[in-house]
């Protein structure tokens, strides 16, 4: 490549308030994950999580969808998309909101699923494929969709590769929001808003007893999750944030600390 052309970015990021809104880049090959988005949303994230700044992400993809899953070219070829298994084994520390139009496929279903929250316009079409390829939904499809739309269903989605529709994935929970066609970002974004308006600490791990509850940790599991958490959320600067603006009826000035 000329040392004067700059190669575009895989991933983008930009920062509205206490957001971080994450697009995928790759509109031309339907966002699909090579090794340079799977880098650039693993960086996304480390900056979404150790940003005091930052309470919540919102994840979209640039052109007519949001991801078609495995770059099959990039896999022939042996890139590395480690850090893509690393984001859909830990996600992310924050809330992360995924604003879908178009598609959510394969592991761009995956990538969803890491997310706490989906917003999908109303044509999207949200389903795992792997199967149809000679693979099977390893980035977590296969072991999260039983707690999204229950285990006849999943069976279902993983075994033919068929989609399911935005309504449908709306009326099983695993969808939370439907809007018009085009209009999935703002509405993550109202909502990644209302997010935002509270104490980032305690949103975090709020977020974090959900996630662990849904996948299944028994209640002694929880208890002793939920005291660690509690010690850092219950003595921290936005702890004593929150009683003094109630008090002296203001909004609070929240720091992450």
């Amino acid at each position: 490549m000329p040392d004067n052309v700059t190669e575009t970015p895989a991933v983008l990021t930009e920062r509205k308030g206490r957001i971080l809104l994450i697009t995928l880049n790759r509109p031309e090959a339907r966002n699909a994950i090579n090794g340079a988005l799977a880098n650039g949303l693993i960086d996304a994230i480390q900056v979404l999580n150790n940003d005091d700044g930052l309470t919540a992400g919102v994840l979209t993809g640039a052109g007519k969808g949001f991801c078609a899953g495995m770059d099959l070219k990039a896999f022939m070829d042996g890139e590395d998309i480690g850090s893509f298994l690393s984001f859909t084994r830990r996600g992310a520390e924050k809330p992360l909101i995924a604003a879908i139009e178009g598609f959510a496929v394969a592991g761009g279903l995956e990538m969803a699923l890491t997310c706490d929250l989906l917003v999908a316009a109303s044509d999207a079409k949200l389903g795992i494929r792997e199967v149809k390829v000679g693979l099977f939904a390893a980035a977590g499809g296969v072991l999260r969709l039983p707690s999204r739309v229950g285990y006849a269903k999943a069976m279902e989605m993983a075994i033919t590769g068929d989609p399911i529709t935005a309504e449908e994935g709306f009326h099983r929970g695993m969808v939370t929001e439907i809007t018009p066609v085009g209009g999935a970002v703002a509405a993550a974004m109202a909502l990644a808003e209302r997010v935002a308006v509270n104490a980032p600490l305690a949103v975090a791990a709020s977020a974090q007893l959900v996630r662990a509850a849904s996948q299944g940790y028994d209640e002694g599991e929880l208890w002793e999750l939920q005291k660690s958490l509690q010690s850092k959320v219950f003595s921290s600067n936005d702890a004593k944030e929150g009683p003094r603006a109630f008090a002296q009826k203001r909004s609070p000035e929240w720091t992450g600390t």
